[in-house]
């Protein structure tokens, strides 16, 4: 049989699961069902190497070991709090997030997709891994990994309502949780985005891609949910916020002051223009003629 001819699709089953059994990854989020803790991890891991999380994720539930005790803290609290994991926004996100639930929820997490979806900052995926990870719900999370296994299954890319919808339909009944983490498990070690490693990859018996000899293009570049080349660091405005938002951590900043903080000491309007959005952002106030975290 030509290998064209052969199946296509996430058909593989116990031998995925059987795969992750063996070669499962020891991560510390995966020991808890606690919804809070989930997305704690889940938000830490958004852009941000692993090896960083394993260290901050334990430490920052010591610190905000629940809802009430994020929801209760000065959201500067939270961001000091979050200092080297980058994108601090999400530390905002989650702080606003603990009082939403606090507020509207009793201090629980809803169990409806659609009102977790309504939580800052969490989106698609987030809400479905908060579902899957602490409920052990037969949903289908859908990142970058598992975007980029299911174009390359299907040898082709594919629209983000057609991705998630192969996604749920491969889910074994009442293997939500293992099956989900055996699959972002083969997109980080098999299925990446550069050199995958195909040899030893328990979907290659089932992947179109790598059974028509990965012709090019790549199916999965430009497929939905596939994340591209982060653009550069260095010199960027990310970087100028960064910046700007580690100062502030050890004090206030005074206007004067920001075109050097932010690394642009001769281009004090770039300099405002990044303030402004870390302002917007609700990472920083404002107050007179000083930048300082939020209260």
């Amino acid at each position: 049989m030509a290998p064209s001819e052969r199946g296509a699709g996430l058909d593989v089953g116990v031998d995925l699961l059987a795969w992750f059994e063996l070669n499962g990854r020891s991560l510390p989020w995966r020991e808890s069902r606690d919804p809070w803790a989930v997305l704690v991890s889940e938000l830490m891991l958004q852009q941000t190497q692993v090896s960083r999380v394993i260290d901050r994720w334990p430490r920052f539930l010591r610190r905000f070991p629940d809802v009430a005790s994020c929801a209760g803290a000065p959201v500067a609290e939270v961001i000091t709090e979050w200092a080297g994991l980058g994108y601090n926004r999400r530390a905002v996100n989650l702080h606003r997030t603990a009082r939403i639930l606090v507020a509207d929820h009793g201090g629980r997490f809803p169990a409806a997709l659609s009102d977790l979806l309504a939580l800052p900052g969490v989106g698609p995926y987030t809400a479905r891994a908060i579902r899957v990870f602490a409920s052990e719900t037969d949903d289908a999370v859908l990142d970058t990994n598992v975007a980029r296994i299911l174009a390359r299954a299907e040898g082709r890319a594919l629209g983000r309502a057609e991705a998630q919808r192969l996604a749920d339909a491969a889910v074994p009944a009442g293997q939500g949780w293992v099956w989900n983490q055996a699959l972002l498990d083969v997109g980080a070690g098999h299925c990446t985005a550069r050199d995958p490693r195909c040899d030893g990859c328990p979907l290659a018996p089932s992947c179109r891609w790598y059974l028509d000899g990965r012709p090019d293009p790549d199916p999965a570049t430009g497929s939905a949910g596939v994340s591209g080349p982060q653009s550069r660091f260095a010199g960027s405005d990310r970087q100028g916020r960064g910046r700007l938002v580690a100062a502030l951590r050890a004090g206030p900043v005074p206007v004067t002051d920001l075109p050097a903080v932010v690394g642009w000491p001769d281009d004090p309007d770039r300099a405002a223009r990044v303030a402004h959005g870390v302002v917007r952002d609700g990472l920083a106030v404002l107050d007179g003629s000083t930048y300082a975290l939020p209260r």
